[in-house]
């Protein structure tokens, strides 16, 4: 027997705990699989397409050009969640994780054998925002499935460590990503690698889906849903219900997301064009460290998960926001001065942050909404951020750079998303302990 969160047992057989299992594994892979395809366009953003389908441009209006198709991907995220958040609350997670797989693979392969703008003209660059569309609806519609998958199912006292599978995904994907790139980037000749070698990890993501989509296949349905259908108490129309009476968790949700979603994609993505500004750095050496971060990030992401699951959510959560605003400024003081050592290690360090609030944020935003709703009202506002903080964040960065003539600038960015962290994490409720299966922990007073 578990004990749920507000004392409820439930019964667990073998054969539950071997869907546990599955429903972990499936959860890991898949968003491993998706967030591999989305930091691969990241990376290559940064490296090879402002010169690839923008070769006009100068480098600051090539580096602008780029990050803009990269900004759309994250403006259809919430797309995405809204479309797939529908099907997810209406004929469950596992189908609508499927889909959102294939789409996902299925863009990232035609990315890496689109041709250049000198190729096929404005064609190109036409098809590679489109594309990005199609990655940016994808991840819109997997994050809260995949969540809810490992959340939905086994003991409910550890919702932040099984949440926490589908978090791991980022930080796997990241290293496979950039790894793939940065083992190129040092083995190929520059002409080779902008000509040809970027493209190999597009095309393996193919093989990865057909890996994704055998485990996939092999799990159930997640208890909670199962039960919503068995008692026929799905949402006819779940986005909408989720936007009309739970917009306030909605909009909280993005909210705390400020913190950790725009300076990640600063120190992940715009840090590769910044550092490699100093010409005593390469592009190996700052793929490297956001290599070694990111295997950092590994360990600590399922082991702040289950510290929230002792201390609460919102204790782990704030620290990783107040520490974000705090390393802000030394952390572009080191990237602009500092020596090799240094600028590895504060690359390094910047994970820890974000791990710290990574890690216990899945649990955090799916405790925030009911199970007939959980899957489009988490969807929306995890993806809502992505409009107003990831996408724009490395196209503002360059802008502020550019602009001031100095990256502190770019520091009161971040500390300013760290200060609408924390007033929003304050506010949104904290439901560690609540059974999430029961919907009147959701009433309002």
């Amino acid at each position: 027997m578990v004990l749920g969160g507000n004392g409820v047992t439930h019964q667990v057989t073998a054969d539950s705990r071997v869907q546990v299992r599955r429903a972990a594994l499936a959860s890991a892979v898949g968003t491993t699989i998706e967030w591999y395809d989305f930091f691969l366009y990241n990376t290559a953003a940064a490296l090879v397409f402002p010169h690839l389908f923008f070769p006009a441009s100068s480098a600051y209006a090539g580096a602008m050009q780029s990050f803009a198709t990269y900004a759309v991907g994250f403006a259809a995220r919430p797309v995405g969640a809204a479309i797939f958040g529908h099907w997810g609350d209406r004929i469950g997670r596992k189908a609508t994780l499927i889909v959102t797989l294939l789409l996902m693979g299925i863009s990232s392969g035609i990315v890496g054998i689109l041709p250049g703008t000198s190729a096929i003209g404005f064609a190109a660059p036409l098809i590679l925002v489109l594309l990005r569309l199609v990655q940016g609806i994808a991840i819109g519609g997997e994050w809260s499935g995949s969540v809810l998958l490992a959340m939905e199912w086994g003991d409910q006292r550890k919702r932040g460590l099984l949440g926490s599978f589908a978090q791991i995904g980022v930080p796997v994907g990241l290293v496979l990503g950039t790894g793939g790139m940065t083992l190129l980037s040092a083995t190929l000749s520059p002409s080779a690698f902008d000509s040809w070698g970027w493209r190999i990890p597009f095309l393996l993501s193919l093989a990865l889906v057909a890996v994704g989509l055998v485990i996939r296949l092999k799990i159930l349905e997640t208890p909670m849903f199962a039960k919503l259908v068995r008692n026929r108490q799905t949402a006819r129309t779940p986005v909408l219900d989720a936007i009309r009476h739970h917009w306030r968790e909605i909009l909280l949700s993005a909210g705390v997301r400020f913190s950790e979603q725009m300076p990640f994609y600063l120190f992940t993505s715009y840090v590769l064009i910044y550092v490699v500004a100093r010409p005593e750095f390469s592009k190996t050496f700052v793929l490297n460290a956001v290599l070694v971060g990111a295997a950092c990030e590994l360990a600590l992401i399922p082991l702040f998960s289950a510290l929230s699951d002792t201390f609460g959510r919102k204790r782990v959560y704030l620290c990783g926001a107040v520490l974000t605003g705090l390393i802000a400024f030394p952390y572009f003081t080191i990237l602009a001065h500092g020596s090799h050592a240094l600028v590895f290690v504060a690359v390094v360090v910047s994970f820890v942050p974000h791990a710290l609030q990574y890690g216990p944020q899945a649990a955090l935003i799916g405790e925030s909404f009911p199970t007939h709703l959980r899957y489009g009202g988490a969807g929306l506002g995890y993806q809502l951020a992505s409009v107003f903080a990831g996408g724009p964040a490395p196209l503002l960065a360059t802008w502020l750079l550019h602009t001031t003539g100095t990256p502190y600038a770019i520091s009161g960015y971040i500390i300013l998303a760290a200060v609408v962290t924390v007033v929003c994490v304050i506010v949104l409720k904290d439901r560690s302990k609540a059974d999430i299966d029961d919907v009147t922990v959701y009433r309002r007073a």
